[in-house]
């Protein structure tokens, strides 16, 4: 298998794929390579991407927009990458490309989408939807019935209180607490979390 994007967060991808002990990682391609080898593993340009129709990756970038618009041009088998120290209960759904680092726990009856990051130590409770593209920063607090539109970023810390709809590309800020729904777009941060401004909206 290969991933896409040669930086820390790739690293902890990395070590998720080396603890679960499920696949080799027999690249990584960035667009900008900084080093030739991360933990080893060689680090390739992306102009020696061919067709990896028939290859199992994951994009392992942190941002959501570009890791929409990488998903968007690479034709590849896209895998779930899972430590084996998240915690999911049986019933949950994981979307493909999603990664989900150690610590987590997700429970019942939640559906992550694709591509998603749901960071360490984070808590995703009860009938939580997560869209497409979100990212779950670490020791993020999800209570139950909660929505997260595509693209959105929880940031490290912040909580969301039980049957809140997060708008689309929406950012809350570390340690915000959400206690009321927050629409498309929207910078969220404080406690209680306040719209300080809104994201420029992404193109479809």
């Amino acid at each position: 298998m290969y991933l896409f994007g040669g930086s820390g967060h790739c690293k902890v991808i990395i070590n998720i794929i080396q603890e679960s002990k499920k696949n080799a990682i027999d690249g990584i391609f960035d667009d900008n390579p900084k080093f030739e080898t991360i933990l080893d593993i060689p680090v390739l340009n992306t102009d020696s991407i061919e067709c990896f129709s028939d290859k199992q990756f994951i994009v392992a970038i942190g941002n959501n927009e570009i890791r929409r618009k990488i998903v968007n041009k690479i034709k590849a088998i896209f895998v779930t990458a899972i430590h084996p120290k998240a915690i999911l209960s049986a019933d949950v759904k994981i979307g493909e490309g999603t990664v989900v680092m150690a610590g987590v726990i997700i429970n019942a009856s939640s559906v992550v989408g694709k591509h998603c990051i749901v960071n360490t130590a984070a808590v995703v409770d009860h009938d939580c939807i997560i869209n497409d593209f979100v990212h779950i920063s670490p020791n993020a607090s999800l209570a139950g019935d909660i929505l997260i539109g595509e693209g959105s970023q929880v940031g490290i810390g912040a909580v969301i209180i039980q049957g809140i709809k997060i708008g689309k590309w929406v950012t809350i800020g570390a340690g915000a607490i959400i206690i009321k729904d927050v629409p498309d777009f929207a910078v969220v941060v404080g406690n209680p979390g306040k719209i300080i401004k809104y994201n420029l909206q992404v193109n479809e």
